[in-house]
């Protein structure tokens, strides 16, 4: 009898290798491909084909596991795909061993440890979403045997690709094969003696096992991981709230945690790994060469996403978010325009961007975090200019949505709307400004920014001005969405 599945999504990163498309804010699972669907959206859409997965409220369950500060991100993803779920909150990342570790806990807690658990990165492509739904198939019937076994995803490689790890295939079993070997990332050479074995498969980081069987494994192989993972799940049950739908992780605890792969921690240690081998029409997006492989190339090689030209150029790539973009006379060019960042690599260094990013970090921390335009749970901000002493930014606020009650040290700030009627609390007044009317909110003033229509969005234009104009620069006493 094939039991409860409950996937679990894993979602987040740093956001480095597609810089500048993807940040720190706002990485790769969030990024939107050429239809407009973002991959975590994607991720949770194929999801919801899934047998055996339990319904709350009519709509199936996930269980994710992200930054908290990505939390109202990941829900507006979810909910855009109508399912149900509950988020795992990290305080930093710590690799994929302890997060899956927490999940099962989780899962183990709800629904038992005979329930089974699918693992799958958020952050990845899947075109084939009939075969994906028959390959999880195949993973709970390898779930059920005797004994049950850890079942990985093996993607069938179409080239010699180093970018990956691989998976040995051993002894046949039910429609996979019990596991040879894993190995990490091979030379080139090495590489197409995989490919022409026959016998390799690319390591796709999808995974699926029995909750009880997983702990137990872990316990032999990893106890380190299980012993300081078990310390935040008690911690998470002491401190739960009546409010389920999204349990934080406590910081210093969870600190505590190996930094270690779920790979490296059991699956390449266990002697009950198998592979289920599958054509899915793959890809990790790890980076811009492969994200360019997904637009359709001219017959001199050359595609565009956004508003472009290219003249007498060859096997280039142009991205473009906001403007148009035109090259002439250029060859096996990556050129990605952003508002506020233009990246331009040669194909062959699609695998190097961090040696960007890192010289970014020293003193550049903004771009590498943030876009231009920024998400918040109550809406967005868009930075039309930034100097030392003065910031300017165009603020959209969704309707009966309210910002922090807040102040800062450093700057004072000038509010006009533009669209829409504003609520503001500045000190202990309570008022309302218009349209073409506008306010000031001195440094060091508690104040708060609220739309009180129903349908319309609140835009304003705000002007900050003083010594020091960060994002950092708040202090919130107040928020409806929990970021006191």
């Amino acid at each position: 009898m094939i039991s409860t599945l409950i996937p679990v999504v894993l979602s987040g990163g740093v956001g480095s290798r597609l810089w500048p498309l993807s940040r720190e804010g706002q990485p790769k699972p969030f990024i939107k491909l050429f239809d407009g669907e973002t991959l975590l959206e994607k991720t949770y859409r194929r999801i919801s084909k899934l047998a055996y997965i339990p319904k709350i409220d009519g709509k199936p369950f996930t269980l994710t596991v992200t930054n908290r500060e990505y939390y109202f991100m990941s829900k507006n993803e979810l909910d855009k795909a109508g399912l149900s779920g509950v988020f795992l909150l990290e305080p930093e990342g710590r690799n994929t061993a302890p997060a899956i570790s927490i999940a099962a806990y989780w899962i183990n807690a709800h629904y038992g440890h005979e329930a089974s658990m699918l693992i799958l990165p958020a952050d990845h492509l899947i075109q084939n979403t009939s075969q994906f739904v028959l390959s999880v198939n195949d993973a709970m019937k390898l779930n059920e045997s005797t004994p049950p076994y850890l079942t990985s995803f093996g993607m069938m490689p179409k080239s010699p690709d180093t970018g990956f790890g691989y998976i040995e295939t051993g002894e046949p079993l039910l429609k996979g094969f019990k596991v040879a070997h894993f190995y990490e990332k091979p030379d080139l050479e090495t590489a197409k003696n995989y490919l022409a074995s026959k016998r390799f498969y690319w390591n796709s980081g999808m995974f699926c096992f029995k909750v009880g069987q997983f702990l137990s494994e872990m316990k032999i192989h990893a106890p380190q991981v299980i012993k300081t993972t078990a310390a935040v799940w008690d911690l998470c049950v002491k401190n739960k709230t009546k409010n389920n739908e999204k349990i934080e992780m406590p910081e210093l605890l969870f600190k505590a945690c190996p930094n270690i792969s779920i790979d490296y921690a059991l699956m390449e240690k266990s002697d009950q790994v198998t592979v289920i081998p599958a054509d899915l029409g793959w890809s990790d997006i790890g980076s811009w060469l492969s994200l360019s492989q997904l637009a359709k190339a001219d017959h001199e090689g050359n595609s565009i996403i956004g508003e472009g030209l290219l003249v007498q150029s060859q096997n280039t790539f142009i991205h473009s978010d906001s403007r148009f973009v035109a090259a002439l006379g250029v060859r096996d060019l990556m050129i990605i325009d952003t508002s506020d960042a233009l990246f331009v690599i040669n194909k062959s260094n699609s695998q190097d961007v961090k040696l960007v990013t890192e010289k970014l970090k020293k003193d550049q921390q903004e771009i590498l975090k943030l876009h231009q335009t920024v998400k918040r749970p109550w809406g967005t901000f868009t930075i039309l200019q930034n100097a030392l002493s003065f910031k300017i930014k165009r603020i959209e606020v969704d309707p009966l949505k309210s910002l922090s009650l807040q102040s800062h040290k450093y700057r004072s700030e000038h509010w006009v709307v533009i669209q829409g009627e504003a609520e503001v609390i500045n000190q202990d007044r309570l008022y309302r400004v218009k349209t073409n009317e506008s306010t000031f909110i001195p440094k060091g003033a508690r104040h708060r920014l609220i739309n009180p229509s129903k349908n319309i969005k609140l835009i304003i234009i705000e002007v900050q001005s003083g010594t020091y104009v960060g994002e950092d620069d708040i202090e919130r006493f107040q928020d409806e969405f929990g970021r006191v």
